[in-house]
């Protein structure tokens, strides 16, 4: 009788393991979470916020080029007398070279005004161009930061895309300690039923005389350890939980918290590697030179090129050419011709040019920091991709063998169950197996996890983009 009784028990134990793996009520899978943080996290909006800067920084450097209204009014009036009424109004057009076209009209009164400011009762008109002959007319600040702000657009699509893959890394990192989290209470509640029912089992045998008084208190220790360790692994996952919480958000901006009842999903491994867009990843075909943070530098080396050029450029010296037509009666064909000009050359140059070669020898040496930085960001990241190429693939031959691990120690322990049934082992035996047993699991649950961050690393190595 008592033989068929606790074979009844280890059965029993049994059905209530397999129980565990029902179909959980809500589901909250990676692909899905990591969707929700994509689009509603705020540091990816806050990521979003490069790009619109980058635009607005183009616009401004644009504005340079904006056409010009000037309108220059003076005037003085003393005791009755007119001493002076300037008007001078000039429209000015920018173009991409060192060259300026302009407008001007100009009408000029007053007993005491300056003799070169007389000009007909009617005004005085004029059209003309301005050039630079030197310094500023291949390369200048107008052009200089036109080209830099559209580079820099290029460059913030860049940033920001490592950025959200820097999230989405941290997220993933999460949802796999949230998940590791889980399986762990789940293998501790399991065994912490069968405990329960051996448990129950004993004491009603010892009741009838059929075991003796230790058997009860070896019975009730293990119980009692498996509730601590249920107890450890159920705080854990409450806090995974609420880590994994931080990621979550609304359209709103308003932080979600995460239900009790929403679980993750055990199937991950099957899907991890075409979640994180890593299926098929061959470290030969890695293109170093298409990675973000390698166009991110190679955007501001050019950009750096650009200033380097502006620099040397600034070694010239300033020649200014202008040139006016000047006309009466503007609305007439051919007023504007030669004869009637307005023309004036300005050369100016620094006699050492301290301020200009030093100027140059810092955009040289930015450069070349730059340089350096490309050069060691390319080696790093063909280290770190072959690292942990190599590494995902010690952790699949691990998996493989903790998995037969498992296996057979769950042979062991129902072949001890039986033996024990059969009255040829002890309590003590069994409750040893079981500890093996949970003792592996619980490291293939930890492998898995590091094989599941492994495979993060990789994607936050490769800056993919979901």
């Amino acid at each position: 009788m008592r033989y068929i009784f606790l074979f009844l028990i280890f059965l029993f134990s049994g059905n209530v393991t397999a129980q565990i793996d029902n179909p959980l009520d809500s589901l909250l899978s990676l692909d899905e979470y990591l969707g929700y943080v994509k689009t509603y996290h705020p540091i990816v909006k806050q990521a979003n916020l490069i790009i619109n800067e980058s635009e607005a920084k183009l616009l401004k450097a644009r504005g340079a080029f904006d056409p010009k209204l000037e309108v220059d009014y003076d005037r003085k009036k003393f005791k009755n007398t007119e001493y002076y009424d300037k008007l001078n109004a000039t429209f000015k057009i920018p173009t991409w070279y060192g060259v300026e076209f302009k407008a001007n009209f100009e009408e000029n009164t007053g007993e005491f005004l300056n003799p070169e400011f007389s000009v007909p009762t009617d005004g005085l008109y004029s059209a003309g161009v301005s050039v630079s002959l030197a310094k500023g007319l291949l390369i200048n600040e107008r052009m200089a930061m036109l080209k830099q702000a559209k580079l820099f657009t290029r460059q913030a699509q860049a940033d920001q895309q490592l950025l959200v893959n820097e999230i989405l890394y941290e997220a993933s990192i999460t949802y796999f300690k949230w998940l590791k989290s889980f399986r762990n209470r789940e293998v501790y509640q399991s065994f912490l039923s069968n405990a329960t029912l051996r448990f129950n089992g004993i004491k009603r045998s010892y009741r009838e005389g059929e075991r003796a008084a230790i058997d009860t208190l070896e019975a009730r220790l293990t119980l009692n350890t498996r509730k601590l360790d249920l107890e450890k692994a159920r705080i854990k996952y409450i806090k995974s939980s609420l880590e994994l919480s931080n990621f979550l958000w609304l359209n709103n901006d308003t932080p979600v918290e995460l239900r009790s009842s929403i679980q993750p999903d055990t199937t991950t491994f099957n899907r991890i590697d075409d979640i994180l867009n890593v299926t098929g990843f061959d470290s030969e075909d890695f293109d170093v030179e298409a990675h973000p943070k390698i166009q991110s530098l190679s955007l501001k080396y050019e950009s750096l090129l650009l200033n380097k050029r502006l620099k040397q450029n600034n070694l010239l010296p300033k020649i200014d050419l202008q040139y006016n037509f000047l006309s009466q009666t503007p609305d007439e064909t051919g007023t504007f011709n030669t004869q009637n000009y307005k023309a004036g050359l300005s050369i100016s140059v620094p006699l050492f040019l301290r301020k200009e070669r030093g100027d140059l020898r810092l955009a040289k040496l930015k450069l070349q920091d730059v340089e350096f930085e490309r050069t060691t960001t390319r080696v790093n990241l063909k280290n770190k991709i072959d690292a942990v190429s190599q590494e995902i693939e010690s952790y699949q031959i691990q998996n493989q063998l903790t998995q037969e691990l498992v296996n057979d120690y769950e042979v062991m322990l129902k072949a001890e169950e039986r033996k024990f049934f059969l009255g040829e082992s002890s309590l003590f035996l069994v409750n040893s197996r079981e500890a093996k047993l949970i003792e592996n699991k619980i490291k293939a649950i930890d492998l898995e996890n590091k094989y599941f961050t492994t495979k993060a690393n990789l994607f936050n190595i490769m800056a993919n983009v979901l």
